[in-house]
């Protein structure tokens, strides 16, 4: 694994307000070799806009009360269906659970290492049938 410990120790604080958001398929992904300008992703689902706006705030506001962390580029917040948490180190994916199928971001990356997230609740990445 190339995630720098301190970028480890992030993503496992947004895994876990995700789960306590009740967010489905959590899944941490070693990217860095593969794309070189971060770190790591964090892939999460959700059955509602609401919810993933849930998950986001809660991500947020994780990260910045345990790292003083806060992404310096956020997307599609208004969109409600897939809402982007650049920090730069890592990518936080929170997904409307048809537009994880559809965009299909765990195949894409389904060759490189998962990361242990140390949480009981993340489950296996979506698999095509």
């Amino acid at each position: 694994m190339t995630i720098p410990e301190p970028v480890l120790t992030e993503l496992r604080t947004a895994a876990a307000a995700a789960v306590d958001k009740l967010a489905t398929d959590v899944v941490g992904l070693d990217v860095g070799e593969r794309i070189g300008i971060t770190d790591a992703f964090l892939l999460c689902s959700a059955p509602s806009d609401r919810q993933i706006n849930a998950i986001v705030d809660a991500i947020e506001h994780q990260l910045k009360e345990k790292h003083d962390s806060a992404p310096p580029r956020r997307e599609g917040r208004d969109s409600g269906t897939w809402v982007l948490l650049d920090y730069g180190h890592m990518v936080i994916h929170v997904q409307h659970e048809q537009e994880r199928v559809l965009y299909g971001l765990d195949r894409l990356y389904a060759e490189v290492d998962r990361v242990d997230l140390h949480i009981p609740q993340a489950g296996p990445a979506i698999q095509d049938d």
